[in-house]
């Protein structure tokens, strides 16, 4: 008999960071919550990361997923953004780490093909498709929608045998 498997998906950014949560019950999804967590950003970057440590860490408190799924970073021309974008994602990733949680990690085109059925969209297209599959959804920020797209794209994955057997292993 299948489960509830109840899933976050973490869309990182230093200045804000997004979060959704769905319940995935064989291939129907529903919706939990969405949201995110922002820093100051007149804050220094360490004390940034802090505040995106105890805001996902207060998510995870409340909502107790069983999977955690973050997308994966891009390459910005300008480095320095890079850089930390790629720090709040370690953050993204340790923080449901630190709880037990297994990590999956997406590539944009990963989640927009899962969602919207190309690997190229823009992002109106996807938070339509995110209302499509999830009418009840509600998400305030773009952040939270592309949080959103990256559960339901881990929903979609999670179930493949490819998957399953990366997590035996």
């Amino acid at each position: 008999m299948a489960e509830t498997i109840r899933i976050i998906g973490i869309d990182p950014g230093l200045r804000r960071t997004g979060w959704g949560i769905v319940e995935s019950l064989g291939n129907s999804l529903r919706f939990v919550a969405s949201g995110s967590v922002c820093s100051d950003d007149k804050a220094t970057l360490a004390s940034r990361l802090c505040q995106l440590h105890e805001g996902l860490t207060q998510v995870l408190h409340r909502a107790m997923p069983h999977e955690a799924a973050v997308e994966q970073t891009f390459v910005n021309k300008d480095a320095t953004a890079t850089l930390k974008l790629g720090q709040a994602r370690g953050v993204a990733m340790l923080v449901p780490a630190l709880a037990g949680l297994p990590v999956a990690e997406y590539a944009p085109n990963a989640v927009k093909k899962a969602v919207i059925g190309v690997g190229h969209g823009d992002k109106k297209q996807i938070h339509m498709m995110v209302k499509v599959l999830m009418p009840k959804a509600v998400f305030e920020t773009h952040d939270a929608a592309d949080a959103l797209a990256i559960a339901i794209c881990h929903a979609h994955h999670r179930q493949s045998v490819a998957y399953r057997l990366k997590q035996i292993a």
